[in-house]
């Protein structure tokens, strides 16, 4: 049984702390998993920019209500789910990722938890457990699952790397370089392709 593992920002909707970044002309929060591999470390430095710019939940809610999926998203999700299982793997969080599950027709997702204060200000975040990629990844291999990967930054290798076939779709030049073992795509029909082929 085959099961496909899909990162989400970057790979099936725009990056949320991009769009964020944009809204409010704060450029220190343009960095991503593409370019920080430690996710705590990344997390603890946005959460810091926030508190700084006394910028909460609400503000980054509003800015995620007009983000749409990538052009062609949907459409690849609906097809891949005709084919077999896929399930959402993002480090993302549930309080972010509600109306863009919405907007790609509500697949599974396994992701985090912020925690919120009572003034709506971002205290911290629950990851739902370590690794939380390969993590996920081994567990669906040990119920029985054959997984196939894809995703476009560091925290998506590990999960790439486990799986019986992986793929880096819309990574950066420098991924790409130093992992050359994966192939890469751009396009959703091209990443269809090659996942239907490794089923």
């Amino acid at each position: 049984m085959n099961i496909v593992c899909l990162d989400m920002e970057g790979v099936l909707v725009p990056e949320i702390w991009i769009a964020f970044a944009e809204e409010t002309g704060i450029e220190e929060l343009k960095r991503t998993t593409r370019e920080e591999p430690d996710y705590d470390k990344l997390m603890n430095y946005r959460l810091d920019i926030l508190r700084e710019h006394g910028l909460g939940l609400k503000e980054i809610q509003d800015v995620i209500a007009r983000i749409n999926p990538l052009p062609g998203a949907k459409g690849f999700l609906d097809e891949l789910r005709a084919t077999t299982q896929a399930i959402i793997l993002s480090d993302t969080f549930s309080q972010f990722a509600q109306p863009l599950m919405a907007k790609l027709g509500w697949p599974a997702l396994f992701c985090n938890e912020l925690i919120i204060g009572e003034d709506g200000m971002i205290e911290d975040f629950k990851m739902r457990c370590e690794k939380s990629k390969l993590t996920t990844v081994r567990a669906l291999q040990s119920c029985g699952f054959e997984t196939i990967a894809a995703g476009d930054s560091f925290n998506d290798l590990a999960m790439i790397e486990a799986s019986k076939a992986g793929f880096l779709f819309r990574s950066t030049e420098s991924i790409k370089a130093d992992y050359p073992q994966f192939p890469a795509f751009d396009e959703f029909d091209d990443l269809l392709d090659a996942i239907k082929k490794a089923l």
